[in-house]
């Protein structure tokens, strides 16, 4: 899929990655690029349409999608972490619940509310955010990493069911990345703009799949090895 003369649909769009793929996006002559967030007011990138979004609230993606009725590519970006430990933290169930609402249920009440405006534009494609933590499960992020591995799954299964109708589903999946959810975190960090640059050509090139870093290859790369790297100690 081309993302010049697309109509992009962005969730999370008002910061980080969210934004990035909207610059990049009216950069790459897209015909009209939507930016979601909760509070539209938030959008603040010229030449994009802001639309209020909260990606957990099933009929706000149906109203979105009667809303933008010409969208050829959704892409699923909203996400967030609460830095559950699975068992020393008291509220954990709770943070754990909105976490799958945001990232897991999200980006499929999205999928669902926009399948059929793809298919009327010609099948169209869905980009869906992941994270190299679909894959590994780090302490203080346990749960994250379990919405994120589901996410994963949903994202294989839209492919499925969405094939016949000509949408092509891409999945990304990134390390650490130079935003605001990461900015306590030290090391090295991926640029959002390499991220949405690696993205659009793995979309143009008709590709099911992106990793957008070399911690994020190496990972995917060691599933299969006899100590796979979620079992490492």
């Amino acid at each position: 899929m081309n993302v010049k003369d697309s109509v992009v649909f962005i969730t999370g769009a008002n910061r980080g990655l969210g934004l990035a793929f909207a610059k990049a996006a009216l950069a790459a002559g897209a015909k009209k690029v939507y930016a979601a967030a909760r509070d539209p007011k938030r959008i603040t990138l010229a030449g994009v349409h802001p639309i209020a979004l909260d990606v957990t609230r099933p009929e706000q993606a149906e109203a979105a999608a009667r809303e933008c009725g010409d969208v050829t590519l959704l892409i699923n970006n909203a996400g967030i972490s609460r830095g559950v430990n699975l068992l020393d933290t008291p509220d954990a169930f709770d943070l754990a619940r909105a976490e799958f609402e945001t990232n897991f249920f999200g980006p499929w009440a999205i999928s669902r509310a926009f399948a059929p405006v793809l298919k009327a534009n010609g099948g169209g494609a869905i980009v869906n955010v992941l994270s190299i933590l679909s894959w590994l499960s780090l302490p203080g992020a346990a749960t994250y990493s379990a919405s994120k591995s589901a996410a994963w799954s949903l994202s294989n299964g839209l492919r499925n069911a969405l094939r016949e109708q000509g949408t092509q589903v891409l999945s990304l999946h990134v390390a650490f990345m130079d935003t605001d959810m990461t900015s306590k975190i030290p090391g090295p960090k991926a640029s959002p703009d390499d991220v949405v640059g690696q993205t659009f050509a793995a979309l143009e090139a008709g590709q099911f799949e992106v990793l957008a870093d070399s911690l994020t290859r190496q990972v995917k790369q060691g599933l299969s090895a006899d100590t796979p790297p979620y079992a490492a100690n």
